[in-house]
């Protein structure tokens, strides 16, 4: 494990691994850099991989108040870490992060995202309005669980009965740990997931070379949420992984990855 201290002060935990140009793994909600290590595994014969800890998450700090700007300071610090510049792959919330990070004007080479979680129109219900509120007071009062579950119920849409088998599970706590960080991803989300196509056309300035993918195997809703950030982003190109759903085989994965970002 490595830190690196973000603008506001918040320590950031990462590791490093490989040799070549700078691949920054940047994970959705519940998920701490160990979730990347068998990715960066694959990776790391062609680029040097950081794997990190995003705030409030495992070893990294946590400064109040949250907000997205000082996230993406966090991937700025990373990246000046790298050497000046980096390439990012991002993971369904992950993957909007990344994208307002390349919208924010941060030094990125090139930007692959996997199912970034835009809800665009009527093939499934937006979240609710209060949704980051809602999230927000579950993990004030400690409910933890009832967090978790809010979050795979409303926003990734578990059925409820499958949510309390869960519930059993080994990695149920793990996701507790980090229940706390679920507003903050809402938060990344902003209205993107409000059924509106519109709200994406805050991301058409970015003109970093981007590839968006999608699983054969998902819903519909997440081809639609593809497609629709690609016609906006105006360097954009979109991959189908067929049999592939929301949670991606880093085998099938990684040699997309490698071909995009050795091009």
């Amino acid at each position: 494990m490595r830190t690196v201290t973000s603008k506001d002060g918040t320590t950031i935990a990462y590791d490093q691994t490989g040799t070549g140009p700078a691949l920054i793994l940047v994970g959705g909600a519940l998920s701490e850099r160990s979730a990347g290590g068998p990715m960066a595994a694959l990776l790391a014969p062609s680029f040097t991989v950081f794997s990190y800890d995003r705030r409030g998450r495992g070893d990294s700090g946590d400064t109040p108040p949250y907000a997205v700007e000082r996230e993406i300071e966090d991937i700025a610090a990373l990246i000046e870490r790298a050497g000046g510049s980096a390439n990012l792959y991002g993971m369904s919330s992950g993957a909007v992060l990344a994208l307002r990070a390349a919208a924010h004007g941060l030094p990125v080479t090139k930007l692959a995202m996997y199912e970034p979680p835009v809800i665009i129109d009527g093939t499934r219900e937006p979240i609710p309005q209060n949704y980051v509120t809602h999230l927000g007071e579950l993990a004030a009062a400690g409910k933890r669980g009832e967090a978790v579950e809010y979050f795979m119920t409303e926003a990734v849409g578990v059925p409820q009965e499958i949510v309390a088998q869960m519930r059993a599970t080994p990695m149920w706590p793990g996701m507790e740990a980090v229940a706390h960080t679920l507003a903050y991803d809402g938060t990344v989300m902003g209205d993107t997931m409000s059924g509106d196509r519109a709200t994406l056309q805050q991301f058409a300035s970015v003109t970093t070379p981007t590839l968006i993918m999608d699983g054969g195997a998902s819903p519909v809703w997440m081809h639609n949420a593809v497609q629709a950030l690609v016609d906006v982003i105006p360097n954009a190109r979109r991959r189908t992984l067929e049999g592939q759903t929301h949670a991606v085989d880093p085998q099938t994965l990684v040699p997309i990855l490698r071909a995009f970002f050795s091009e």
